[in-house]
């Protein structure tokens, strides 16, 4: 899909502050938005949607931590507990995105998109 300059960056603003606004409101969350973003509304190959979703979640996780911590909503343990999984299963991920094609990504953020909707909708 090809949109006008004007459009293309109003979809980019507009969308920039949803995913922020969700990412800081949940905690986390927003590249579900910016991946199909970047995806359907910008044209964006799979892979480089992925791709770039984490890049652009790091600086609005690092706004949204300080926001927290500055409130006081923040556990030392709980980072430290799951911060090396996180670290490992960022690596795993990001080899395997660079292995699989770009149907088995789309099809495997779309299953778990949906379980993770199941999840919060039944329990």
């Amino acid at each position: 899909m090809v949109l006008k300059k004007g459009v293309e960056r109003t979809v980019k603003i507009g969308g920039g502050l949803l995913v922020g606004f969700v990412n800081g409101f949940f905690g986390g969350g927003g590249g579900m938005l910016c991946v199909p973003l970047l995806e359907k509304a910008l044209g964006e190959p799979t892979k480089k949607a992925h791709a770039t979703a984490i890049l652009i979640i790091l600086p609005i996780s690092i706004a949204s931590a300080i926001t927290y911590i500055a409130s006081g909503y923040f556990s030392l343990f709980g980072t430290l507990a799951t911060g090396g999984g996180v670290v490992a299963g960022g690596i795993i991920g990001a080899l395997l995105l660079k292995k699989l094609p770009p149907f088995a990504v789309g099809i495997t953020f779309a299953v778990m998109m949906i379980g993770v909707g199941v999840r919060l909708a039944l329990f």
